[in-house]
């Protein structure tokens, strides 16, 4: 059964500029490590940043919180399994808000181009 679905658009180059201006400050407190690692192997690393800032703006809207209420996006970080899916690793206030709310399945969808990039997330409970 659905449980929830949320949906993000972000401006790649308004991450950029925000990037640019508070840096690793910025990074350290929206992205876990593995993400700053993976986001830092492509050139336009600005792109990558604004799809998973947008995953973890449309996990939180799927499960129906907003930011600081419950749950912190460093807490939610977005992975890729081996044919390069993207998943969700849950920490924290986001993971105890799923148990609460006994959610079962995440599918995540990310997209980007030039311009923006977008999430998608369905989560599911039985």
């Amino acid at each position: 059964m659905v449980y929830g679905i949320g949906i993000d658009l972000v401006e790649n180059g308004r991450i950029e500029k925000i990037i640019g201006k508070w840096g690793q400050k910025f990074l350290q407190r929206i992205f876990s490590d593995r993400e700053v690692e993976y986001c830092n192997k492509h050139i336009q690393a600005s792109v990558h940043y604004a799809a998973r800032f947008a995953a973890k703006e449309s996990f939180l809207k799927a499960l129906g919180i907003g930011l600081g209420r419950g749950a912190k996006l460093r807490e939610i970080e977005v992975v890729h399994d081996e044919k390069g899916k993207p998943d969700l690793v849950l920490w924290g206030g986001a993971k105890a808000q799923t148990e609460k709310e006994k959610i079962t399945k995440i599918h995540l969808s990310l997209t980007h181009t030039k311009k923006y990039a977008t999430a998608f997330i369905v989560l599911e409970k039985k």
